[in-house]
């Protein structure tokens, strides 16, 4: 059982970069799909979640209208669509999966309801 993110990278101030996290050994189908980031010396953020139906998202006010989170079950996928990145962005992205009746999504997430974790993906965004 595993999830793997992918597409992490170097993008200059106000580019954009697509995150994959793809499961491997488990199907999405009925989890809540989390992303979260960590920058260096500080705390991991939970910046956006994804319903298992795909019709109920939440985002951090630090992303709000710059990401977009969106899933398919087909591919045992969910992506981190970013754009407008900016320097503080920088951080290494985990995506967790979660079960679909413990995790609530209209609420900031709480790491301790995700059940299965990749090791991240780098973001790096430079001035």
């Amino acid at each position: 059982v595993q999830l793997q993110a992918s597409g992490g990278g170097l993008v200059q101030d106000g580019g954009s970069l697509r995150l994959s996290c793809e499961a491997f050994g488990f199907r999405l189908d009925y989890y809540v799909i989390g992303w979260f980031r960590q920058a260096p010396g500080k705390e991991r953020e939970g910046i956006s979640m994804i319903s298992s139906n795909g019709e109920t998202t939440y985002y951090a006010e630090s992303v709000k209208g710059r990401f977009t989170i969106s899933r398919d079950d087909a591919k045992n996928t969910a992506y981190l669509q970013m754009n407008s990145l900016r320097p503080e962005d920088t951080a290494r992205y985990y995506c967790a999966a979660g079960d679909d009746t413990t995790v609530v999504v209209n609420t900031s997430p709480d790491e301790e309801e995700f059940d299965y974790w990749g090791p991240g993906t780098q973001v790096t965004v430079s001035s």
